[in-house]
């Protein structure tokens, strides 16, 4: 389990009793480290400020009693905004509609980028439509992906099949 996993491990129960999920963790830099926590409320409702705060102090007692991380490092606790990393199958299941930029670790057909729509999830495998051709994307190969803003997006409601 790498340390992103672990502080997960952690803090997970802390935040989901205070009415969130996370929606991912992930630690940078080399002399001095940034861990970025992004969260969403779990009834779907916007992040603000203060919930942010209140993650904050949250997971900053919970990581000063476990102390995972060796070096000094800055705690930053957001929203995933708009255009939101896709980590979790059920991401790229709950967004099925809308466009996304997904960048792979090894090629498929040649191709490590796509930008398409989500078709949805089957047996682990992510479905997406880039270039009028149906692709095939198994979650293991995915490196980074997140939402496009689009229209149908910035409307927030659902997005035009296609």
């Amino acid at each position: 389990m790498d340390l992103p996993e672990q502080i997960e491990k952690i803090i997970g129960p802390i935040v989901g009793e205070l009415g969130f999920d996370i929606v991912r963790v992930m630690l940078s830099g080399k002399q001095h480290q940034r861990l970025q926590v992004m969260a969403e409320t779990k009834d779907g409702s916007p992040m603000t400020a203060g919930h942010c705060v209140t993650l904050s102090h949250a997971i900053s007692a919970a990581l000063d009693v476990e102390d995972p991380i060796e070096t000094a490092y800055d705690l930053e606790v957001s929203s995933p905004g708009l255009d939101r990393p896709l980590v979790r199958l059920n991401d790229f299941e709950r967004f099925q509609g809308f466009e996304a930029r997904v960048e792979l670790t090894r090629p498929i057909d040649g191709q490590r980028k796509y930008i398409g729509r989500l078709l949805g999830v089957e047996d682990g495998t992510i479905r997406l439509r880039a270039d009028g051709a149906d692709v095939a994307v198994p979650h293991g190969d995915v490196r980074r992906a997140k939402l496009v803003i689009t229209d149908d997006l910035l409307a927030g409601g659902s997005p035009q099949k296609q």
